[in-house]
């Protein structure tokens, strides 16, 4: 099955306002149902199913495609994207020439993710929720 057909699951760390955020700003995107959301800290995430503990989760973006297979870094995001319409999100997170830039950029993010976003969470998440309303999609 073409992976751009299958539904995809974003596993994201929901104790992060900004990864709050862009779940948030994914979801209202997701008009043709291809994207779900796991917090990894929930019971509904299946560490022990996926192979991929809570820790490996937080250190490294992953996602999962409907037939089971696994991707993670930045491909991930250019999946997520490529269902949530945003075309050229997805285009720039699947060029092989910055990959390593943005696989290393997320590194970092991912280490000090917590800290980054007690500055920028918030107001992100203000952003998404209120470009949200204002647009009627809440």
């Amino acid at each position: 099955m073409n992976d751009f057909l299958q539904q995809f699951t974003l596993f994201y760390d929901g104790s992060c306002p900004l990864c709050q955020a862009e779940i948030l700003f994914l979801s209202r995107r997701n008009h043709a149902g291809l994207l779900a959301f796991v917090d990894i800290h929930s019971m509904e995430y299946p560490s022990e199913q996926i192979g991929i503990s809570c820790e490996e989760a937080l250190a490294s973006m992953y996602g999962q495609y409907s037939d089971g297979s696994l991707i993670n870094g930045v491909a991930v995001f250019s999946a997520a994207y490529t269902r949530a319409n945003l075309p050229f999100l997805a285009w720039l997170f699947s060029r092989k020439m910055l990959k390593p830039c943005l696989n290393v950029g997320y590194q970092f993010f991912a280490k000090h993710r917590h800290a980054i976003s007690k500055t920028l969470g918030p107001s992100a998440l203000w952003l998404v929720k209120s470009f949200s309303s204002a647009k009627g999609t809440l």
